[in-house]
């Protein structure tokens, strides 16, 4: 985990958390809030640039940040990259993106992740749908209820399912310069901003 987890701009209470590399071997969210912070340093935005340093998929305990929420489906699993922990909120890293929110209550989460070029969202009811729609629109990808897959103890059952809130996982394209997606997720970022 980074040192320096966060950046919030002016307000006390941001409305936005972004989250960046969940997954160690994404990267490109790291890059672009990063890019994004260099340009717009009074940002109203809160973020974790990155979340899981480990450069793979899973946090050095071999966790699935992903799959390590305290949610009513989180199941023992076994060890394998999608491996959710010995417990529910077992990582260090878990436990803080919980305080986090618990301590700034967002109205809206995005997570950058990578590959599948789709909108994901869980939770905010038609607002989240509505969201993940004008997200849909700037960047083209399509807007997907569901991964396609099961996700026991995800964040997004965690913090849009269970707990309510608007949550978008952006799942980026990984075989495109990570520089050419810095206009759209910054006009994403821009968006979110008014929030």
């Amino acid at each position: 985990m980074d040192k320096n987890l966060y950046t919030a701009g002016n307000r006390i209470n941001p409305n936005v958390l972004v989250i960046g590399c969940f997954h160690g071997d994404e990267p490109q969210g790291k890059f672009l809030i990063n890019e994004y912070l260099k340009n717009e340093p009074h940002t109203n935005l809160l973020f974790i640039p990155c979340l899981n340093s480990n450069n793979r998929r899973t946090n050095k305990n071999g966790v699935d940040l992903n799959r390590n929420f305290p949610t009513k489906n989180w199941k023992l699993t076994e060890r394998n990259e999608y491996y959710g922990g010995e417990k529910p909120a077992s990582e260090e890293e878990t436990k803080f993106v919980i305080n986090l929110v618990e301590e700034y209550n967002p109205q809206i989460i995005l997570t950058l992740h990578a590959p599948y070029k789709i909108v994901n969202y869980d939770g905010g009811g038609q607002f989240g749908l509505e969201l993940a729609e004008k997200i849909s629109e700037i960047i083209g990808y399509p807007v997907e209820k569901d991964i396609g897959y099961p996700t026991p103890g995800s964040f997004g059952t965690w913090a849009g399912i269970e707990k309510g809130i608007a949550t978008i996982t952006l799942e980026l394209d990984e075989d495109v310069d990570v520089k050419l997606l810095k206009e759209p997720i910054f006009k994403i970022f821009k968006m979110l901003e008014e929030y």
